[in-house]
């Protein structure tokens, strides 16, 4: 079960606050998005923009990280405190930063157990295949890019982009990547996938109606992982077509569903 840009039903997306609770919520592995600043820094946002998800304006690309970091990322979303005394608490929340790439290394690497980080490289991007090379650099540098065995991998790398997850495979050939479809296309309906790549994400609409997909994906010898699954019925849906993953901004609730099954 991976935890879709942290706990984030609970708590601001990718803040690391939000994967502090998936990990405690018991998360196999948490999500991310990667951008470049402008100085050349990973950082975990989703949009281009800046305007929803932190008190700034303009674009991701055009700032620096020294920037982002004065920006606050958690204050867009009023979530609950844990308990009625921090509710009646007259205690100003907590603002939180743009999360760098390399620190949610750092927290995934240092995490209590074993956990799995997946990255979704986003695109188009003004930097093009830069993005990839950062990645793959930044997880040398914590000596994760290079997994012995690709199905024990702690890491795994997505894009909707199919020219951005073979560049991962040419960078870094043992790491596991995805490739994602909002819409699968037609070429691609029997279950095959572009050339050395072997698992594929879709949305949770796309099982919704198409569920014999599913089969399809493992008779081509692929996986399935599902996205964003935030109901407990597709939560059974996914388990009963026997898809590989996951993703949830409900970590605990996907969690209990399993552990039920």
């Amino acid at each position: 079960m991976v935890a879709h840009r942290g706990a984030s039903s609970e708590v601001a997306e990718h803040t690391v606050r939000a994967y502090e609770k998936a990990i405690e919520q018991g998360a196999d592995a948490v999500e991310c998005d990667v951008r470049l600043t402008r100085d050349g820094h990973l950082v975990c946002v989703h949009d281009s923009t800046l305007s929803r998800t932190s008190d700034g304006r303009g674009r991701v690309s055009e700032r620096t990280l020294g920037e982002l970091l004065d920006l606050d990322f958690s204050g867009w979303r009023n979530e609950l405190p844990d308990t009625a005394d921090d509710l009646v608490a007259d205690t100003p929340t907590e603002s939180s930063p743009v999360l760098a790439f390399d620190d949610l290394l750092d927290l995934v690497v240092s995490a209590p157990r074993p956990l799995r980080l997946f990255v979704e490289t986003k695109h188009p991007t003004r930097f093009g295949g830069l993005v990839e090379e950062q990645v793959v650099a930044s997880l040398a540098q914590h000596g994760l890019h290079e997994p012995s065995d690709p199905l024990q991998s702690s890491i795994t790398v997505m894009s909707f982009a199919t020219t951005a997850v073979r560049r991962v495979h040419s960078l870094a050939p043992n790491l596991p990547t995805v490739q994602l479809y909002t819409t699968v296309p037609p070429l691609r309906r029997d279950g095959t996938l572009p050339r050395g790549i072997e698992i594929v994400g879709v949305d949770i609409e796309t099982l919704r109606r198409h569920p014999a997909y599913v089969r399809r994906v493992h008779r081509q010898g692929n996986r399935c992982y599902v996205w964003t699954v935030d109901d407990p019925a597709d939560v059974e849906l996914a388990l009963v077509l026997g898809v590989e993953g996951i993703i949830s901004n409900r970590p605990a609730m996907v969690r209990a569903l399993i552990e039920a099954a």
